[in-house]
């Protein structure tokens, strides 16, 4: 394994090579560019309005404490720099080598066309053996490429580490304020574009346009190890850097942190309780389920959607390596830098690709974000044909469009409705025997388990009242190091905080896969509380106490607060 040498804080060339998407074999060296290693990054609110940006930027300046709903425009390869990576202390190490993308200015533009025919993508349980052989294969022909292009499986693997680790910065934005496609409403799209080209590449190396990946289906009992065909040594879809204790038939821990003494059965069901809870109760509008709005000048991570906090982020520690000397990030599926190094995090998110095609199969008010800022947001990424293409989110929305599906599988999830800790019919006399806590100085280092009364603005809602507003709980201003593996869970009116995960009290969790530090920014969870309170006989209640609960890393909390959340959020 390559590690990351932690460079002294001096001045350093690097030269960066450049490919020619007409002649694969050619490469040259563009210029030399001055990184400082171990350097913060300073940030400002202010935007310059370039001709990339939205048309609302065409006066050419926004000064301070102006604001424009201008989408992320796609990175300019030519600003890319040296990518970091934060250690749980905070300390800044740049990664080396360069994760920026061999240089091209030649970019075309996608163009939506109607698909020949519909590709199936399967669960990897059921794949053949000619999927799998087909698979393995065109893995094994990715790996065999030249690392400088851009189709390689080296190079493949640091889109995600340039994406999500700083190389990029935000176009039009004066001073410097670095693009991230995690923690927001574009982790989605980003990553639907992500493995699009990189199914493509596979199909083309091995000259059958109807290859497809497999989704990796640990929502279902079937799919909740770790697939075998990642686990064979002699494969090319192997990766040695992963935690070694979950192989074989170790059962995943979807909200990861699950007491050692939980026997399969239970995590099993544990694992739907968190599914039912994650797609259906945390997921009524479109805001709890995408994440927050990012758009131009904004700081990265304001939020993530409900799956992309679980089981998104509990896989990529599950699988990655525990803190050691040689994989001091959590390598390969543990930290955003690294994750793509493994192949095992493709057919992870075909699942979480999967699972925005099933959030809008449940109900017909599960849709996809309306705002022109979203639907014109785009980026870049090489074809299979190593040609530079810019892709914008609007152009994804449809998987049938980009020709492919996902075989049906069983959902067991969605018969796992969460059940009170309490017989039913006795949650209002339970209620009013719970002590309620004193009053919470904000902000508040969460060092220890901390309960906040929250009052309510609202109560007894009608059944149309509730179809058409969500309240939602919403821990503000968390403040973290994004370089460390973070993790608290909250539940509502805990007695004694007893409660554990499957219960009906218990409302989620904040994860943070490790990444980059952001020594300024803030982020914050919104959790669903309309079906939780009518399960918990509480939706006549004046206030609710809230529970935040420690389980990993250090994060200082804002505040806490009740709000209404529409389909239009």
């Amino acid at each position: 394994m390559a590690t990351i040498p932690i460079c002294s804080p001096q001045l350093i060339k690097l030269p960066r090579p450049s490919f020619s998407s007409a002649s694969p074999s050619r490469f040259s060296t563009r210029k030399t560019r001055t990184v400082v290693c171990n350097a913060s990054i300073d940030r400002r609110d202010m935007l310059i309005g370039l001709g990339g940006l939205y048309s609302a930027a065409s006066s050419g300046l926004i000064m301070p404490g102006q604001t424009i709903a201008a989408p992320i425009e796609s990175p300019d390869l030519s600003t890319c720099k040296k990518s970091t990576v934060a250690d749980p202390d905070g300390n800044i190490v740049t990664i080396e080598p360069t994760c920026c993308p061999p240089y091209s200015d030649k970019i075309v533009d996608f163009f939506p066309s109607t698909p020949s025919r519909i590709r199936v993508r399967p669960a990897v349980q059921n794949m053949t053996n000619d999927q799998i052989a087909k698979y393995k294969e065109a893995t094994k022909r990715m790996r065999a490429l030249d690392k400088e292009d851009p189709r390689s499986f080296y190079q493949q693997a640091m889109v995600h580490c340039a994406y999500c680790n700083n190389a990029y910065d935000q176009v039009g934005v004066i001073p410097e304020q670095p693009l991230q496609i995690h923690n927001g409403w574009l982790f989605f799209p980003f990553h639907r574009w992500y493995l699009y080209f990189y199914e493509k590449i596979l199909g083309k190396l091995i000259d059958d346009e109807d290859f497809v990946m497999p989704f990796w289906n640990y929502d279902d009992p079937a799919g909740m190890t770790l697939p075998a065909i990642f686990d064979d040594p002699t494969s090319s879809l192997y990766d040695p850097i992963r935690n070694q204790e979950h192989r074989g038939s170790t059962i995943v821990d979807l909200n990861f942190g699950t007491p050692a003494e939980t026997t399969d059965t239970e995590l099993i069901q544990l694992n739907l309780d968190l599914m039912y809870r994650q797609m259906v109760t945390n997921s009524k509008t479109p805001k709890q389920f995408f994440g927050e709005k990012y758009v131009t000048g904004d700081t990265p991570n304001p939020g993530a959607g409900s799956v992309e906090g679980l089981p998104h982020s509990p896989i990529h520690v599950w699988v990655g390596s525990e803190p050691s000397p040689e994989t001091p990030f959590r390598e390969n599926m543990g930290n955003f830098y690294s994750a793509g190094r493994d192949p095992i995090f493709y057919c992870h998110h075909m699942n979480v690709d999967r699972l925005w095609n099933v959030w809008k199969d449940i109900s017909p008010r599960n849709r996809d974000p309306r705002r022109p800022e979203f639907l014109e947001a785009n980026f870049l990424f090489y074809d299979e044909n190593a040609q530079l293409v810019r892709v914008k989110v609007k152009d994804c929305l449809n998987s049938s469009l980009l020709g492919y599906r996902y075989d049906s599988v069983p959902i067991a999830w969605m018969e796992k409705t969460p059940t009170p800790s309490f017989p039913r019919g006795s949650g209002k006399k339970r209620g009013k025997k719970l002590r309620k806590p004193g009053r919470v100085k904000f902000p508040l280092q969460l060092k220890s388990t901390t309960s906040v009364l929250v009052k309510r603005s609202i109560k007894k809602r009608s059944k149309a009242e509730k179809e058409t507003a969500e309240e939602v709980v919403v821990i503000e201003g968390i403040q973290l190091n994004f370089g460390d593996f973070v993790k608290f869970d909250v539940y509502v009116n805990s007695p004694d905080n007893a409660v554990k995960p499957g219960t009906s009290e218990f409302s989620g969790s904040f994860v943070n896969v490790p990444h980059n530090k952001d020594s300024n920014g803030k982020t914050s969870l919104t959790l669903g509380l309309t079906d939780l309170l009518d399960d918990i006989e509480a939706d006549d209640d004046d206030d609710i106490i809230i529970t935040l609960v420690p389980r990993k890393g250090l994060v200082k909390i804002g505040g806490v607060s009740i709000k209404f959340l529409t389909d239009d959020d």
